[in-house]
């Protein structure tokens, strides 16, 4: 039995959610700055505001907890690095949140003195790369993916080594592709969720035929009363409830429900009044889904949309732009409504000014686009009395906490030297099966345990073999067999999915140095090849799937031992550039083929793999499975061919070029994609 109880850790958006939160007594609270926060659609915090909070949340002896987990971009190095040193003189939180190699980097320049989180963005849950983090990475905490089943977080927790701890989601909203691992919004008009700044058109009505579905909108995760099987495992410190863009009820009666649910979870009618509690938060429906790993649950409902809120009636008539409905629960003064889902026009959220009694009616104007008459109504925040009082009651003991406004900053980070790129820069097809593309030393082939198998001779150390964008715990073990079986056969050339796939790797066979890793011409590159078969020597690179952006996680993985890296393909044109003018890493850029908007580890439900699905927009993708995972491929590709000459120069050493055959029923696209090369990557 852990004797140890995990923290409740609470989101806050906004400076409501935040003293809800202490109201219902969290051990800790996560938010975001205005600038480098995954949730930039939040309220989020300035340093003056947060100093005040932050000390009124130690008289409460709770935790602060920042999160800076945005992909860093080249050039903002400087200003990233300077929030964290007034962070870290102003506000003092105990905890940074950080998704980026960089601003782990950035953090240690500037002496920060809490603890270091790795987000859930960075894809780390794998029990063998946790050693790795801890002894190459240096953070204290790593969040795990919310998709690992009881099974797997077990696993994590029996590798996990001493002084690091584990994070585990237990409720709140669900992604449909893996976190970090996702660019849907990014590649249908630049809104990075690796940025903060996710659409979520993964929440929209999509068709297939006749069929139309919210196909790949999830459900909330809401572990309840299982939570109770992670008190038995001590590694596992905090107990994560999602939520920054929700109110302050959701926070108060999550929180409530969980911290019941853990100092109480063996008695029935406390596990009675805290499902009551979570029925009561406003959330959407709850699911349990991987956790219980005999019992899997696809949290997708394809036949209703996903809205979080508590519906309360339909738009009811009206012939003019005043509008009415009578909601089955009583309103009171300050509760927020949704009319509409988010992405159907007319969508808005009203403030109810005065009472309602259940049943009774309330008009109101519409702003902007009226929506739709049948449209769904939903409460989605409120104000009782008694949650009212309690917040009223912090913000007195708030406005008694003086702080002195934040100066600025003179950090100036210490940045890698840059490396000379290659006057020939290398193309690397990367196919899926041996035949698809003559092979040749630019030739890639995406491994798999099953084609480690049928490799002839020869083939292994002429090929770049490219590891999958995710690694499941459970098939990790398989994973080890075939990297090891391939390197005898004698690979010596690898592109990884994840920086922390390297721990895969037998740790016999020592990293070639960079210079080794490309060659002006291909005779010298067979002859580079030659050299790291005799000396036992592995190239690595990072692949585009690691989201590199910046010099300092380039830096990061040069001392690691890669021998280069593929920057992230989400980049601008501006930042693609200026990454290639001060990449210390020979480092190369997706320029061609089939780029997925995600990669999923949730069976498709309500619509078939390998057909064309179109979005409201009339949008193709299609969905096609490979191992435990499911990608979703935009129906078009990118073709970047036009900028390598651009991107030479800027001192880029290999062009990959992505081979996917398309399925039958897919029709040949009209259109490319330049990804964001012509936008700015906000």
């Amino acid at each position: 039995m852990n004797t140890t109880l995990p923290e409740i850790l609470a989101p806050a958006g906004d400076r409501a959610a935040f003293l809800a939160a202490l109201a219902a007594g969290a051990d800790a609270i996560y938010l975001g700055l205005k600038n480098f926060s995954a949730r930039a659609q939040a309220g989020n915090f300035s340093i003056t505001e947060l100093a005040a909070l932050t000390e009124l949340a130690a008289a409460k002896n709770c935790r602060v907890h920042v999160a800076m987990n945005t992909m860093l971009k080249p050039g903002e190095a400087e200003a990233a690095g300077r929030l964290i040193d007034r962070l870290n003189r102003h506000v003092r939180p105990a905890a940074l949140i950080v998704q980026d190699a960089g601003m782990v980097k950035l953090a240690r320049q500037t002496g920060f003195a809490g603890e270091i989180h790795l987000s859930t963005l960075a894809n780390a849950g794998s029990p063998a790369a946790l050693a790795m983090i801890r002894e190459r990475l240096g953070v204290d905490r790593v969040v795990l993916p919310r998709e690992l089943n009881i099974d797997e977080i077990r696993a994590c927790a029996k590798a996990c080594p001493e002084n690091l701890d584990l994070e585990v989601f237990v409720h709140g909203a669900l992604c449909y592709n893996v976190s970090g691992r996702c660019y849907w919004s990014s590649f249908l008009g630049g809104k990075s969720g690796l940025r903060g700044r996710c659409v979520q058109p993964c929440r929209r009505q999509y068709s297939q035929g006749s069929n139309t579905g919210s196909f790949f909108s999830c459900n909330d995760l809401s572990l309840d009363v299982l939570v109770r099987t992670l008190r038995d495992v001590p590694e596992v410190r905090s107990w994560k409830i999602e939520g920054r863009r929700k109110g302050p009820h959701y926070v108060y009666y999550t929180v409530s429900a969980y911290k019941l649910l853990r100092d109480k979870g063996d008695d029935p009618e406390a596990r009675k009044t805290a499902l009551s509690l979570l029925e009561q938060s406003l959330g959407r429906r709850g699911s349990h889904y991987m956790f219980l790993p005999q019992r899997p649950y696809v949290p997708t409902d394809p036949a209703r949309q996903t809205a979080s809120g508590l519906m309360i009636d339909k738009l009811g008539n009206a012939r003019t732009r005043k509008l009415q409905i009578t909601p089955r629960v009583p309103l009171i003064s300050g509760d927020l409504i949704r009319v509409g889902f988010e992405d159907e026009p007319g969508h808005q959220i009203i403030k109810v000014r005065k009472s309602v009694p259940k049943g009774g009616r309330l008009d109101f104007l519409a702003e902007g686009k009226p929506p739709r008459l049948g449209s769904s109504v939903f409460l989605i925040d409120r104000r009782e009395p008694e949650l009212s009082r309690a917040l009223n009651a912090l913000e007195r003991e708030l406005e008694g906490i003086r702080v002195q406004p934040s100066g600025p900053s003179e950090f100036e980070p210490k940045m890698p030297r840059p490396a000379k790129g290659m006057s020939r820069p290398l193309h690397l097809h990367v196919s899926r099966k041996q035949g698809e593309n003559k092979l040749n030393d630019g030739s890639g082939l995406w491994l798999t345990p099953s084609s480690s198998r049928e490799v002839k001779p020869g083939l292994a150390m002429r090929v770049w073999w490219w590891l999958p964008p995710v690694i499941w715990p459970n098939e990790e073990q398989e994973w080890r067999e075939t990297i090891s079986r391939i390197v005898t056969g004698g690979a010596r050339r690898f592109v990884l999915g994840a920086p922390w796939q390297m721990s895969l790797f037998p740790d016999t066979m020592p990293r070639l140095p960079r210079a080794l890793a490309l060659k002006r011409k291909s005779k010298d590159f067979r002859k580079s090849c030659s050299k790291a078969k005799t000396e036992e020597g592995l190239v690595l690179w990072a692949g585009p799937f690691c989201n590199i952006a910046n010099p300092l996680a380039l830096e990061w993985l040069a001392d690691m031992g890669f021998a280069g890296a593929i920057a992230s393909p989400e980049l601008s044109r501006d930042d693609a550039l200026e990454l290639g003018h001060t990449s210390p890493l020979p480092i190369g850029f997706v320029t061609t083929g089939q780029w997925p908007l995600g990669i999923t580890r949730i069976p498709l439900e309500g619509a078939k793999t390998e057909r064309p699905i179109a979005s409201p927009m009339r949008e193709i993708c299609w969905v096609r499975r490979y191992g435990q995972n499911h990608w979703i491929y935009p129906g078009w590709g990118i073709d970047l061919r036009d900028k390598e000459a651009e991107l030479s120069r800027a001192g880029y050493s290999a062009f990959v070029h992505m081979h996917e055959m398309k399925p039958r029923d897919v029709q040949r696209a009209s259109r490319v994609s330049t990804f964001n090369w012509d936008l700015k990557l906000l």
